[in-house]
Order: structure tokens, then sequence, then C-alpha cells
């Protein structure tokens, strides 16, 4: 029988930088393509770079790479483009790794394994791709899930405000993360984006009293904000 493989853009050991598991060791399995073309988007090279590799080779490269490390997220491109994705965040999860996944909200999450926790980053209209969304994927949130907004200004903070409270999002996962958006060149096929400051998004959030996370993302103080595998 042919062993099940994924178009992979890379895998790597780092420290997390986002979400409530910031700061821990996680290795990350990036897999190529997306369908989105979110002008802040800072991984454009995982739209068309990678390589074909089989399931086992994957579980091989992460038990290499991070032989103490039960964090593994799985990330993208967008992540759920590839069926094959599934057994392989099963297989993880009989392997009693914690699995994290980052999808842009715009596929359906309800195939995901019910231990997989899905970080669901919803996209804002500065993105350009907020009419992509999969709204239904709310109902298909569970409490161990995390939902991200990256924000490019107030129109964004106040579009996810809303949909936070419309949608009682505070109270149906675990956590609900904001993130000011850096400032991102054009790229081959981008049109870039220029950053908010982080100060202000704290302000808003203050202002309003707004239960959420703000986040940084870490990776990006510890190394140059352009590096791979961190």
């Amino acid at each position: 029988m042919t062993n099940p493989s994924l178009m992979i853009n890379e895998v790597f050991h780092s420290i997390q930088g986002e979400s409530t598991w910031s700061g821990l060791p996680c290795t990350f399995v990036r897999l190529t393509g997306c369908h989105l073309r979110c002008g802040y988007c800072d991984t454009e090279y995982a739209f068309h770079e990678g390589a074909r590799m089989s399931l086992d080779d994957i579980v091989a490269r992460i038990k290499q790479l991070g032989p103490d490390t039960r964090l593994v997220e799985i990330t993208g491109g967008e992540p759920l483009l590839q069926p094959n994705v599934h057994p392989l965040m099963t297989r993880l999860c009989d392997d009693d790794y914690i699995v994290l996944i980052e999808t842009s909200g715009a596929c359906d999450i309800s195939a995901c394994d019910e231990r997989v926790i899905r970080i669901m980053d919803l996209k804002t209209p500065g993105s350009g791709e907020a009419d992509r969304n999969d709204m239904a994927n709310i109902d298909r949130l569970a409490p161990r899930d995390e939902v991200k907004f990256v924000l490019t200004g107030r129109v964004d903070y106040e579009w996810a405000r809303d949909i936070i409270k419309t949608h009682s999002l505070v109270r149906r996962v675990n956590a609900v993360l904001m993130s000011a958006v850096h400032a991102m060149a054009p790229g081959s096929e981008l049109p870039g984006c220029r950053g908010l400051a982080i100060r202000d998004l704290a302000q808003w959030i203050r202002d309003d009293g707004l239960p959420v996370r703000l986040q940084t993302q870490l990776h990006k103080l510890i190394w140059d904000p352009n590096a791979r595998g961190v």
C-alpha cells in the first residue's frame, strides 16, 4: 500500500511565537500552497516552494528535530488544502503529541481530529480576503480551540470586536487573540501592508475592556523578522 504524502515547504524546530502556547519549544510542519493572498502574508515563499514527503518521513523528521518536544504545529500556507494532513495529525495525536493547526478559517475545520487544537485566523477586511472566511466554522469551534485576528488598523479592530461580541467568541473558545500586523513590503503576488503600532492596539483593547489576548509574534522579536526556519 502506498504511503500517503504531503507537499512540504519546511519542517523545523523552534520556539512557538504565537497563541496561548507562545514561548514553548515546538516543531513546525509547514505545508506548501495557499488559495488566499493576504496583503500582509509573511510566508509567500510557501505558496509554491516545497517537496513531497511521505507521512513516515515527516514523522521521522519531527522526532529527529525535537526528540523531547511534544508540541507540534501544522501550518502553511493553508494546511487544510491537502487532505492527507488529517491522517498526519491523527497519527501524531496517537503518538501523544499535542497538535496545533493554524488555519485561515476559509476551509471547513470539521474534519480535524477532535484532539487537534485549531487556531483559526479569521481574515479581517485589511487582509483583502475577509469575504473568503467560512463563517460556518465558528459553530464548528470547540472549547480548546483559539481564534486569531491580525489587524491592520482601526477598521479591522472594530470589525473583529463586532465578530467577537456577535458570536460570543470569548465564551466559545479557549482564547481570542489579537495581533498588530507588521509592515510588509510588496511581494511577487502580494500588495504588501503598512504596519500597525502595537501600542495603538493595546490602547484600543484597554479602552474597551475587551477580554482578548494581545499577542506579538515572539519569533520576530528573537530573530530577524524575515528569517525562515525559526
